[in-house]
This record gives structure tokens, sequence and C-alpha cells, in this order.
């Protein structure tokens, strides 16, 4: 089920163009101004400040101190939003709670304001 669900986020990011420009930038072993120009924030923000980097193909943001999948596709993201709020093993959690789960689990834009 687990792979399923990763390949599954992989092929996101070929739909994305902000994912793929970012998946080709961190596959090069050379810096691309030209790629990179393509970027837009907070993609850009996030590869100038090396935030970003890939494992098997999918994407992460590392933030502090712990790494986050990359999701792009709605769907997706509300399978996370549940799993966190209502993981059996973890009790009902406040928000405050939740969204720190969250922010430890996976990543898209706006997630914070979507949060709010």
């Amino acid at each position: 089920m687990y792979i399923e669900f990763f390949n599954e986020v992989m092929k996101t990011y070929a739909k994305h163009k902000q994912c793929g420009i970012l998946s080709q930038l961190l596959q090069q072993k050379y810096r691309s101004p030209e790629l990179e120009s393509q970027l837009e924030e907070p993609w850009l923000r996030d590869h100038n400040d090396n935030n970003n980097f890939l494992i098997d193909g999918l994407l992460y943001l590392r933030e502090k101190h712990t790494s986050a999948l990359t999701i792009i596709d709605r769907n997706y993201i509300s399978l996370i939003l549940q799993g966190c709020h209502d993981c059996p093993y973890m009790g009902h959690m406040s928000e405050d709670r939740t969204k720190e789960r969250v922010a430890r689990t996976a990543w898209w834009c706006i997630w914070d304001q979507e949060l709010s």
C-alpha cells in the first residue's frame, strides 16, 4: 500500500511544473540558471536555501529538524490530513498537535494557510 502511494505521488510531480523543474534541478550535478529562473515562490526560496532534496524520486522539504514529503494532489493531501488527525495510535489531537504532525509528515504550497 505504501509503495503504491509513493509511486502515485511521484507521478503527480511530472504533472506539476514547479515540482518537475525542482526534480530536474536536484538530479543535475551542476547548477542550471536557466531552470532556476523558471522556479516561482516558495519553490525558488526553498531551492536557494537548499531545503529540497530527492530520495528515490520523492521530493522532500527540509525545515529545521524535520523533512516532509512534498504532496501536490488534493486527494493525497486529504489522506495526509485524515491520517494525521485520526491516527488510532495517538488518540484525538488538538489543532496545534495535528498541525505539528502534518508539518513533520508532508508539505504543500500554502499548507499552513489551509490549516489555519
